[in-house]
């Protein structure tokens, strides 16, 4: 099944959650609906800019870029005190990270990273391009690549 098709899926079964007489289960399924009709409405989005079908790596792509802003958001709404915001906003990256791949541990992260810097040669900060390069085909999706990006600075830095 495709990552599309899954997240259609789970917007069903959010839909038919949702007349659950519970009403503490019934606004967190409404809160899910929404998070995920958000995340089928920026796929269609891309889908109808780009004129084709996504697959799985884009659909990725847009669920990252999703994660990224809800990140934001969150640092900002914490800085201004908005605890309320921040509880919906990480409700929202909770959702979303379920449709990421699995992640990279920590050490697998470190060694892809030291071979991709051994691979390309780099020594010093301005060859970081080059392992970026060779790193985002290969983790993006499973690594936060803000992350990867500090370790590689600390690594050509040392």
């Amino acid at each position: 099944m495709s990552l599309k098709a899954r997240i259609t899926d789970d917007m069903k079964a959010a839909m038919r959650g949702r007349a659950n007489p519970d009403e503490a289960q019934r606004a967190k399924e409404a809160a899910r609906l929404g998070t995920i009709r958000l995340l089928l409405a920026a796929i269609k989005q891309k889908e109808v800019d780009d004129r084709t079908e996504l697959d799985d790596a884009a659909v990725g792509s847009i669920v990252e870029k999703l994660i990224k802003q809800r990140k934001d958001s969150i640092s900002q709404f914490e800085a201004a005190g908005r605890d309320d915001l921040v509880a919906a906003e990480q409700a929202e990256l909770a959702v979303l990270h379920a449709y990421l791949p699995e992640q990279l541990s920590a050490a697998e992260v470190e060694a892809a990273v030291a071979a991709a810097i051994a691979e390309s040669g780099a020594a010093s900060a301005r060859d970081m391009g080059k392992v970026m390069g060779l790193l985002k085909p290969r983790l993006a999706g499973r690594a936060d690549m803000g992350q990867v990006s500090a370790l590689i600075k600390a690594r050509l830095a040392s």
